[in-house]
């Protein structure tokens, strides 16, 4: 029986909104200039954010399932964000595409199944009808209301 102790611990802090800084409290120097992307000024946004975290995390666990496998890493993950209105101000829809070259579609597809359940970020976004990840066999974003 597994216990839930915690392995790790961070915390973000945002206290100006947009624009602004972000930054990891106590954890070094992370410190992150923010803003809108609708707005001219410079710095990252929450979209970037999520679409980090998501292809970050996600390949992470895949190159743990390759190493599982026998096989080399060489699986990628593009993560497209696009912000869009709905009827009480934004929302995100997240387009994740994942791209394992030399595994035939249906090792690929397993691998990502598997992936998704061990991936913690995979595993927060699961169930939400604005996120969506797929095995490709190139990478091809559009914006979602292209």
């Amino acid at each position: 029986m597994k216990t839930n102790k915690v392995l790790y611990h961070a915390e973000m802090v945002n206290k100006e909104g947009l624009p602004g800084q972000s930054y990891v409290k106590g954890q070094g120097e992370l410190s992150v200039p923010v803003s809108s992307p609708l707005k001219p000024q410079q710095g990252a946004n929450p979209e970037q954010f999520v679409g980090l975290a998501l292809a970050t995390c996600l390949n992470a666990t895949l190159q743990a399932i390759e190493k599982q496998r026998g096989f080399e890493h060489k699986s990628q993950v593009q993560v497209g964000v696009d912000m869009m209105y709905d009827t009480h101000g934004y929302q995100f829809m997240v387009n994740g595409q994942v791209l394992i070259p030399d595994q035939p579609r249906e090792v690929a597809e397993d691998m990502l199944a598997e992936a998704e359940t061990r991936c913690p970020v995979a595993k927060l976004l699961q169930g939400s009808d604005n996120v969506h990840v797929r095995v490709v066999d190139q990478f091809d974003f559009a914006p979602e209301d292209a």
